[in-house]
C-alpha cells in the first residue's frame, strides 16, 4: 500500500526482468513480423553493468540508405514483450546520415588507412551524405527506489515514465533510457552496399535520478543545437565535453571559457585602439608583427582544415583579420587607386625606427640558423610517416607545427629590442595584460580540454616569455621624454597627467 497521491517504483517489488533488443526497418512495431532478435539478456540484473558486442544483419532496405531501428524492451522474464502488459521499451535509430570523413593517405606512397574497393570510391560523391552505422548503444535504468508525488511529477522525467495501477496504488515501471551523449562521431561506420552484417556494442549501466535528469537536459541542449543548424560534428564536440570530463571539471570549463571570451574581446579591443593611435614604429619589432600575422592566419587555416568547432574558430578568425590590419600599419602601407589598378606605397622610417629595425634583423639572423633546419626536417619527417587528407592538409600541418614549435622564438626579437633599447615604453601594455590573463587561462584550458599536445606546449611557452617581459618592465625605468605606447611623449604636452597607462 502507501499514501494516496504517491507514485511508487515498480522495481522495489524486485520483479525478475529480461532485456531484449530487436532490430527492424519499421518505425512502429505492429506484431512480431519483420523483426530480428539481436540480444537477449535473460536474468537481467539492473545493478550490474555489462557490455556485449553482437553482429546485426543489415537488411537490403538499410543498405539502400534506409533506416534501421533498435527496439529495446525491458519485460518480465519468460514472457514475450508484446504479451507483457508491464513491459517498457524505447526506440533508437541505428543509422544516421552524414558526409563521410575524407580519407587520409600517405601522400608519397598513396597508401591509405582503409584499403577500400576502388569502384566503390567512384560511386560516392565526396560531399554527399551517406548512411552511417551507429556501432554503440548505451542503455541506462534508473535504479533509485524513489517515491514521486503524483501531483507534481518533474516534467523532464515524466516523459520517460510509464504508470500502472496495481491494486490501490499507482506504480511507475522501470525508467529505461538511451544515453545519446555517448553516441560519438568516432563510433560511426559507413554502410557499404555489400555489407550484410555489422557489429553493435550494447553496454548497460545503472543511473541515479539526479544524473538521469541532468543527462536529459544535456541531451535536449545538444538536440536543440542541431535544430539550430550545428552539424553532427559540432554537436559531437559539445557531447565530448560532457562525456569525457566529470561534472566539476565541466563547471570549471564553462567558467573558464566565459572568461576566455571576455579577455579575448578586451585584448582585441585594446589591440585595435593601440594600433589605431600608433604613429611610430620605434621599439616595435616589425618582424614579430609580420610573423604573428603569418602564424595567426596559419592557425586559422589549420583549425578550418581540422573542422574544429565554431567556439574556437571564430575568435581565431577575428584574430587573423586584426593581425593583417596591423601588418598594414607596421609596414606603413597606403593603397592608392589609379583607376582600377591599386598602387601600394610604403612609408619611410626615421632614424630611431631604423635603429629598431637593425636590432630586429640582428635577432632574426641568430634565430634563422636554428629555425629553418628544424622546420624543414619536421615537414619532411611527417610527409614520410603520417597520413593526410591532401597536400594542402600536409602543408598547413607542417606550418602549424612550425608555428607551435617556434612561435615563441619570434617573441624573442621583441625581448632583444627591449634589451638593446633598455626600455619597454613602446609596448601595448593594456592589451598585453589581457593577453597574459588569457595565457594563464589557456594553461587551465590546456589541462581541461582534449587538444593536440603541440597546442598544449604552445600555451606554456607563452608564460615564460611573458615573465621575461614583466622582468624587463620592472628593470627598465620609465623614461618620460621617450615616446610612450600611444605615440606621445610627456615633454610635448606637459598639461597631461603623468604616465597614463
Amino acid at each position: 500500500g502507501g499514501a494516496a497521491g504517491c507514485v511508487w517504483p515498480y522495481l522495489a517489488r524486485r520483479p525478475k526482468l529480461q532485456l531484449s533488443v530487436y532490430t527492424t526497418t519499421r518505425s512502429n512495431l505492429g506484431a512480431e513480423s519483420n523483426i530480428d532478435l539481436v540480444l537477449n539478456v535473460e536474468d537481467f540484473d539492473i545493478e550490474s553493468k555489462f557490455e556485449r558486442t553482437v553482429n546485426v544483419s543489415v537488411p537490403k532496405k538499410t543498405r539502400n540508405n534506409g533506416t534501421l531501428y533498435a527496439y529495446i524492451f525491458l519485460h518480465h522474464a519468460g514472457i514475450l514483450p508484446w504479451h507483457d502488459s508491464k513491459q517498457v521499451h524505447i526506440v533508437s535509430p541505428l543509422t544516421t546520415y552524414m558526409v563521410p570523413k575524407p580519407e587520409e593517405v600517405n601522400l608519397l606512397t598513396g597508401e591509405s588507412t582503409t584499403q577500400q574497393i576502388e569502384a566503390e570510391k567512384q560511386t560516392n560523391a565526396l560531399d554527399e551524405p551517406v548512411s552511417h552505422w551507429r556501432s554503440r548503444l548505451t542503455l541506462n535504468v534508473m535504479v533509485e527506489d524513489f517515491v514521486f508525488d503524483g501531483s507534481s511529477l518533474p516534467a523532464d522525467v515524466h516523459r520517460y515514465m510509464k504508470m500502472v495501477q496495481l491494486g490501490k496504488t499507482v506504480h511507475y515501471l522501470p525508467i529505461l533510457f538511451i544515453d545519446q551523449l555517448s553516441n560519438r562521431v568516432k563510433d560511426l561506420m559507413v554502410i557499404n552496399r555489400s555489407t550484410t552484417e555489422l557489429p553493435l556494442t550494447v553496454s548497460y549501466d545503472k543511473i541515479s535520478l539526479g544524473k538521469l535528469r541532468f543527462w536529459i537536459h544535456m541531451q535536449d541542449a545538444v538536440y536543440s543545437l542541431q535544430q539550430f543548424g550545428f552539424s553532427e560534428k559540432d554537436a559531437d564536440e559539445v557531447k565530448g565535453i560532457f562525456v569525457d570530463t566529470n561534472l566539476y571539471f565541466l563547471a570549471l570549463t564553462f567558467f573558464v571559457a566565459a572568461f576566455h571570451l571576455l579577455f579575448d574581446f578586451l585584448a582585441f579591443k585594446n589591440d585595435i585602439s593601440f594600433w589605431k593611435k600608433k604613429r611610430s614604429m620605434i621599439g616595435m619589432s616589425t618582424k614579430a608583427v609580420l610573423w604573428r600575422c603569418f602564424s595567426t592566419v596559419v592557425i586559422f587555416l589549420f583549425l578550418l582544415d581540422e573542422q574544429t568547432s565554431l567556439l574556437v574558430l571564430i575568435p581565431a578568425g577575428i584574430g587573423a583579420v586584426i593581425e593583417l590590419w596591423k601588418v598594414k600599419k607596421a609596414l606603413k602601407m597606403t593603397i592608392k587607386w589609379q583607376g582600377l589598378r591599386p598602387k601600394i606605397q610604403f612609408g619611410t622610417y626615421n632614424d630611431s625606427e631604423k635603429k629598431t629595425e637593425e636590432y630586429d634583423t640582428q635577432a632574426m639572423k641568430y634565430l634563422s640558423y636554428l629555425l629553418y633546419p628544424l622546420c624543414i626536417g619536421g615537414a619532411g619527417y611527417s610527409l614520410l610517416n603520417v597520413k593526410y587528407k591532401s597536400w594542402y592538409s600536409w602543408l598547413i600541418n607542417s606550418f602549424v607545427n612550425g608555428v607551435y614549435a617556434f612561435g615563441f622564438l619570434f617573441m624573442l626579437p621583441q625581448l632583444f629590442v627591449n634589451y638593446k633599447m633598455k626600455s619597454v615604453a613602446h609596448l601595448p601594455w593594456k592589451a598585453f595584460t589581457y593577453k597574459a590573463f588569457n595565457t594563464f587561462i589557456d594553461d587551465i584550458f590546456a589541462f581541461i580540454i582534449t587538444m593536440p599536445t603541440s597546442h598544449r606546449l604552445a600555451c606554456f611557452r607563452d608564460d615564460v616569455v611573458f615573465l621575461v617581459y614583466l622582468y624587463q618592465r620592472w628593470l627598465y625605468p620609465v623614461d618620460k621624454s621617450r615616446v610612450n605606447e600611444y605615440g606621445e611623449s610627456y615633454e610635448e604636452k606637459p598639461k597631461k597627467k603623468a604616465h597614463r597607462e
